[in-house]
């Protein structure tokens, strides 16, 4: 029986959609690990429109959890992973907050008194890291690391602590959050990783929304923290000069040799080829301005319907 539970505040962000199955023994083992560990905790569903039970499977498990301290953020629609965590992470007041972006516990609840513990040796954001990976994770995650130039490399992360300076100094960094880890990995504070072996093989699946949302964000991520696109542009760029100087020379020895001019397919390809890279390097630059804009005149970070705060 512990004794001497921690003074700091937590808040547990859930992120919830379809959940139905899943979200009850999820809520009660995050409770319970709480309640035994820390005098003030707070936990936090974020409703993603679930279309489903989730709700009400959230608030019957509530009321067997004794004095406890729950609040359920419902989104207007669908939102994504990324907002609608935002979205609960700015509900939250704790000293120290746990970020949960499913409700698939593959690891024990001792796990997460070890990041917690991990977090008080000085590092703001502690994350914990299941050793399976998944295929495309790990193509996407090697890509951005050895495209991007933050201060620590991303991986898999099952869920992650963050310290409230950790919280403050991401909002000052930033109006939006685009990608939450991309900067977590670059704010200048002290950032580790936990890894563990699952205890259970849970396959998570995830509906038509979600594998939109995790396309567009991945897409998104590369755009804005990465330089692959630059380099995509500057390989066009190049092809496209070296194109264009080669129809030139070809032009110049014709017309030193005295000859007709010829190679009129030849020289169309080449003049088709450049348009072709111009308008690549046209994209690319739209997509860029379209997510600024995107980020800071047109898009709300999030779009709440409600919250509901229940207490016992």
């Amino acid at each position: 029986m512990i004794i001497n539970k921690e003074e700091n505040f937590l808040s547990a962000v859930i992120y919830v959609h379809n959940s139905e199955l899943t979200i009850s023994n999820f809520i009660k083992n995050i409770n319970e690990v709480l309640k035994q560990n820390f005098e003030k905790y707070e936990i936090i569903c974020v409703n993603d429109a679930s279309e489903d039970d989730s709700v009400n499977k959230i608030k019957n498990t509530f009321e067997n959890l004794g004095d406890s301290v729950l609040s359920i953020v419902n989104m207007s629609f669908y939102q994504g992973l990324e907002a609608s965590m935002n979205a609960g992470v700015d509900l939250a007041i704790g000293d120290f907050i746990l970020e949960f972006d499913n409700d698939y516990m593959d690891y024990s609840t001792q796990t997460i008194m070890d990041v917690y513990f991990h977090s008080l040796k000085g590092f703001d954001i502690v994350a914990a890291s299941n050793s399976r990976k998944l295929f495309t994770s790990s193509v996407f995650y090697k890509l951005y690391n050895r495209s991007s130039s933050t201060q620590y490399k991303i991986t898999t992360d099952t869920f992650r602590i963050l310290s409230r300076r950790a919280i403050n100094r991401i909002h000052a960094m930033s109006r939006t959050i685009p990608y939450r880890k991309a900067l977590y990995s670059n704010c200048g504070l002290k950032v580790d990783i936990i890894n563990y072996q699952p205890e259970v093989i849970n396959k998570i699946t995830h509906t038509k929304k979600q594998i939109k949302s995790r396309q567009d964000t991945a897409f998104n991520t590369f755009i804005l923290f990465t330089n692959i696109a630059y380099k995509i542009s500057l390989s066009l760029t190049t092809l496209m000069m070296m194109a264009t100087l080669g129809g030139l020379i070809y032009t110049i020895i014709i017309y030193a040799l005295g000859q007709p001019v010829a190679g009129y397919t030849t020289m169309m390809l080449v003049i088709t080829g450049s348009f072709f890279g111009v308008f690549a390097i046209l994209a690319i630059i739209i997509k860029y301005l379209s997510i600024l804009v995107d980020l800071i005149f047109v898009k709300q970070k999030y779009t709440i319907e409600s919250i509901e705060k229940i207490s016992k």
